[in-house]
């Protein structure tokens, strides 16, 4: 399964019936995330999140092997912007603050399940590989 359709499939159990159609998922979720080529870059926001001390912290949690540890609705604003998490919420057909909650609660399970096997760290060049992107977004 690849990552835009397993996101829409945890957002859409996220955010019950009175959620937004696969498609909307996908192209919010595709929007805030994305890779420009329709797909979502999971490996920029984790480096994002490894430049950021305690989010370093949560997303190495996602990585591992062991349970995932909480984001904050308010860390993931920070993480990503208010205009996005704004323009996120309205393609859903709902509040900032509650998009941020359902991905709060998304997103550790997205990069988890992502990162299953190694796919993710693979991506961006392992671990070593992770903590480079990391140092060339803080300069």
């Amino acid at each position: 399964m690849d990552i835009v359709q397993m996101g829409v499939d945890l957002l859409s159990k996220q955010m019950g019936s009175s959620g937004a159609d696969a498609n909307s998922l996908s192209n919010a979720l595709s929007g805030l995330l994305g890779d420009g080529q329709g797909g979502v870059d999971l490996a920029g926001l984790a480096s994002k999140m490894a430049s950021s001390g305690d989010l370093g912290n949560i997303l190495n949690s996602w990585l591992g092997d062991g349970a995932n540890s909480a984001i904050t609705a308010e860390s993931l604003t920070g993480l990503l912007g208010d205009s996005k998490i704004a323009e996120f919420a309205s393609q859903l057909g709902t509040d900032p603050q509650s998009a941020a909650n359902g991905l709060a609660d998304v997103l550790p399970q997205l990069v988890d399940k992502s990162s299953s096997g190694g796919s993710l760290l693979d991506s961006v060049g392992g671990m070593d590989g992770l903590l480079g992107a990391a140092r060339s977004f803080l300069k």
